[in-house]
């Protein structure tokens, strides 16, 4: 009598497909270290991925049609002297990535046009100001140069790369280990997750905690946090029977959660990955072979369950792809760079659509590569939204800009005085020496040859190297010998 009403939802239908064998990266060593990150980082240019490096850390990044098997000499990143575990992409300059070490530091490097030929061991700059290993690492979405490290000191840090420094110390405000951080849209505010089972919304210029809800969920695993694009936040961790949950909540009113939802009782941590454009949420395991999707709207239950993609193997970690980066003549509308043991392998998500023309409501504008706002604006109290850009015509990547924006810039002052100094420094240093020598020797020459006149035995004043030489004026090679005997 009662039929069930299907909800209606244009990903209702979305499904995901491995790309073929010849497509994905082989023969990578992925890093083994436990620890609960992504260890991959994807941009339209380059795929980043964590690997197994012997005395430090490394991690590769290979241009994305770099396909197929990659040679174990294949250059890295390796500047780290411990293990590298969190890697992020700039989103406003795709050749820009940070990484964060068991060696305590935060380092920010500049990948050349094609990818690396050598290894590249010199960073932009080293940021040092955590005092244990630095887990987290999330670029500011709108303002230039600003970057958010996490470490296991329960510090949180946001540093102006530019310049170098760390301008803003969120301390004392986690008692225990930061699980994660996420900005919000426009980069105003912070939420992060700890181990004391506490979700906080922070204002970092203000350096105040805005809103708290303490046992989001009562297991004692790890929680994620992000923000959605209308400000709320989408939350997973564990119940208290460790079963893992999803939920959301309104920072304005964050007592009670708007909705919850139990999953199944598997351990991995969920992994959320969002698109702000469609409001589609992914949730990739760690340990788990499948990728599930959500849709988040305003009606009841707001997180709609879509599909599941599963395959057979267990995912070490995941890359998710910009919008920018994905191709929207085959309605393409996300892509996920799923970790394995040995190989890096491309999973796309489409819609089934018959036309071939653009999908205006697929592919609203998006969040393009140029900065709303520069660091400065930003720790002045301004906020901007992102700048979006039409997919239409596809996305061309713009020219690539080295890491130096600010005026004031260290990394400026000490690149220029560098190559000013350095070459015309070696030449003074060689030349005013031998000018200073010449003029020594012609001085002693003048004294030897007035010394003869006066009929001094030269032995007297030279010692044993110019003794046989008192009938006539020692020559310079003999003279340079003589004046090494010479005390000063």
């Amino acid at each position: 009598m009662f039929k069930r009403v299907v909800r209606q939802s244009k990903f209702r239908h979305v499904f995901g497909q491995a790309v073929k064998n010849d497509q994905c990266y082989d023969d990578i060593r992925v890093s083994r270290v436990t620890w609960d990150s992504a260890f991959c980082a994807v941009n339209p240019k380059f795929v980043a991925l964590i690997v197994e490096a012997s005395g430090g850390g490394a991690f590769m990044v290979l241009p994305l049609n770099k396909t197929g098997r990659i040679d174990k000499a294949y250059p890295t990143v390796c500047g780290h002297t411990g293990p590298v575990l969190d890697i992020d992409w700039c989103p406003h300059n795709d050749h820009v990535i940070a990484s964060g070490s068991e060696d305590c530091t935060v380092m920010v490097w500049q990948i050349p046009e094609n990818g690396l030929v050598t290894p590249l061991s010199e960073p932009v700059v080293v940021l040092e100001g955590h005092s244990k290993r630095v887990g987290i690492i999330t670029w500011h979405p709108t303002a230039r140069n600003i970057l958010l490290s996490a470490g296991c000191d329960n510090l949180i840090i946001i540093w102006n790369v530019g310049t170098g420094e760390a301008m803003i110390n969120l301390e004392d405000m986690h008692p225990d280990l930061v699980y994660s951080a996420c900005w919000n849209r426009s980069g105003s505010i912070i939420c992060t997750t700890c181990k004391d089972k506490k979700i906080r919304i922070i204002d970092p210029r203000k350096e105040e905690i805005i809103a708290e809800k303490d046992k989001a969920h009562e297991g004692a695993r790890p929680m994620r946090a992000i923000f959605m694009s209308d400000g709320k936040v989408f939350t997973t961790g564990f119940s208290r029977m460790s079963e893992r949950q999803l939920a959301l909540w309104d920072p304005e009113n964050i007592d009670e959660p708007i909705s919850v939802h139990e999953m199944d009782t598997s351990n991995g941590v969920l992994l959320p990955f969002y698109d702000p454009d469609t409001n589609v949420v992914y949730l990739c395991g760690k340990g788990d072979s499948s990728i599930r999707y959500f849709e988040i709207t305003d009606e009841a239950p707001f997180v709609h369950y879509l599909s599941t993609f599963t395959t057979k193997e267990p995912q070490r970690g995941m890359g998710y792809m910009p919008k920018r980066g994905l191709d929207v003549n085959k309605c393409e509308i996300a892509r996920f760079y799923k970790l394995h043991e040995r190989k890096c392998e491309p999973i796309i998500m489409t819609v089934p659509r018959k036309s071939d023309l653009f999908q205006d409501d697929l592919y609203p504008d998006t969040a393009g590569p140029d900065a709303a706002l520069e660091a400065e604006d930003w720790f002045d109290g301004k906020n901007g939204d992102p700048i979006l850009i039409s997919l239409k015509n596809g996305y061309v990547p713009g020219k690539n800009r080295d890491l130096k924006v600010v005026k004031k810039n260290v990394l400026d002052n000490k690149l220029t005085k560098n190559t000013e100094n350095t070459a015309p420094a070696n030449k003074t240093a060689n030349s005013t020496p031998s000018i200073k020598n010449e003029g020594k020797m012609d001085e002693i020459l003048k004294e030897i040859k007035s010394l003869r006149e006066l009929d001094i035995p030269l032995a007297r004043w030279a010692g044993p190297v110019t003794a046989n030489h008192h009938d006539s004026v020692p020559s310079k090679a003999c003279l340079t010998k003589t004046l090494t005997n010479i005390p000063r």
